[in-house]
């Protein structure tokens, strides 16, 4: 999803150029990823790396935080400032927080705030009403991705800034900006979305036979993936490519103290053939890349390849859509927390997918 909010008219299209891209001259405010707008100032970020972007004119702004869910907790948010990771920051659960903004220049600053936790972490309400510098920058349209995944997309258990297991919050080292996905957005000058939820699979979750949970395709579509059916996911964004990086879930054994059931191929692979169907009724003009995960290894991966093989298939006397492709990552001993990869495992990720997506989006 990309909503911009526009102070001057977009800008035209030079007649004859086929296949540039159009141009948004200025904007105060862009978002991305699974938002859900108030206002064109006040905007609630939702899923994994979901962000809002603006400039400012000075050494300084402030803008307004908040951490908001049916409990209270903590949350986290990632700032970028003139193209800089400055870090990962903590949105405590005491209600609204002042976020300044400081910088030794006294010019324009370009700011980005992201989500660093998913969706099931509740929403990070952003406020820049009360900012007064703004100053209209320019938003140009690029390629479009989506990466649609589980805890590994999220970027779960990546950022060891807190030590694994150091406290009593599972996603305490979320951070979706090192995700491979972003990572990979960004070296390839790319708009991206995530559409990911950890723990979930394309017919069955990490610990559930699909009984009381859920899978990732039954939710896609609603707004704040989950169950929630009152918020729709518009297809406002329309990617070039989409990968799909399910089935680290479907093939594990679980908990080993609730019953797990054999993996069953037939399911799997009918689901993904019917979620791909979902993808082309949304975009039509998408190139769709199936990855397998680098997190699994051996006789389950060569199941897993087999079952990719036999979605792609499905679709091979398939003359409306662009060809399917599929990527096989190196595998890996990851070092985040409970067997995820961290952030330099992300960044090795990204470059293996690099050149893949490169060529696809340049065709």
């Amino acid at each position: 999803m990309n909503i911009n909010y526009k102070v001057f008219a977009l800008a035209f299209l030079l007649a004859g150029c086929a296949g540039e891209k159009e141009k948004i001259t200025e904007t105060l405010f862009h978002t991305s990823g699974r938002v859900d707008a108030v206002s064109d100032r006040k905007v609630y970020l939702l899923g994994s790396a979901s962000s809002i972007e603006f400039s400012y004119k000075g050494n300084s702004c402030e803008f307004n935080m908040e951490s908001v869910d049916t409990w209270k907790h903590h949350n986290y948010y990632v700032l970028e400032i003139d193209g800089f990771y400055k870090g990962r920051f903590t949105i405590d659960s005491i209600g609204i927080e002042k976020v300044k903004i400081e910088e030794t220049k006294d010019t324009i600053h370009h700011v980005k705030v992201f989500k660093a936790t998913e969706a099931a972490n509740g929403k990070v309400l952003f406020d820049g009403s009360g900012i007064t510098n703004l100053v209209p920058f320019s938003a140009e349209s690029k390629k479009r991705i989506e990466f649609i995944g589980n805890s590994i997309t999220c970027g779960m258990g990546n950022d060891l800034t807190i030590p694994c297991h150091s406290t009593d919050f599972w996603f305490d080292q979320h951070n979706a900006y090192w995700a491979y996905g972003p990572v990979l957005a960004r070296e390839l000058n790319a708009d991206f979305l995530l559409s990911s939820v950890s723990g979930y699979g394309m017919y069955r979750n990490w610990n559930d036979e699909h009984e009381s949970e859920p899978n990732l395709p039954e939710v896609y579509e609603n707004l704040n993936l989950d169950k929630d059916t009152s918020k729709v996911f518009n297809t406002d964004f329309q990617p070039d490519l989409v990968s799909i990086c399910l089935g680290t879930n479907d093939l594990s054994d679980g908990d080993g103290k609730k019953e797990r059931l054999p993996f069953n191929e037939e399911k799997y692979i009918a689901n993904y053939i019917k979620f791909i169907k979902t993808i082309y009724n949304r975009y039509p003009d998408t190139q769709l890349v199936l990855l397998n995960s680098p997190m699994v290894s051996g006789e389950k991966n060569d199941v897993f390849m087999a079952c990719l093989k036999k979605v792609k298939e499905a679709f091979e006397t398939d003359t409306v859509h662009k060809p399917i492709t599929i990527f096989e990552y190196k595998p890996m001993e990851p070092q985040g927390c409970d067997y995820h990869p961290d952030v330099e495992d992300h960044k090795f990720m990204a470059q293996q997918l690099k050149e893949t997506f490169k060529k696809i989006l340049n065709e």
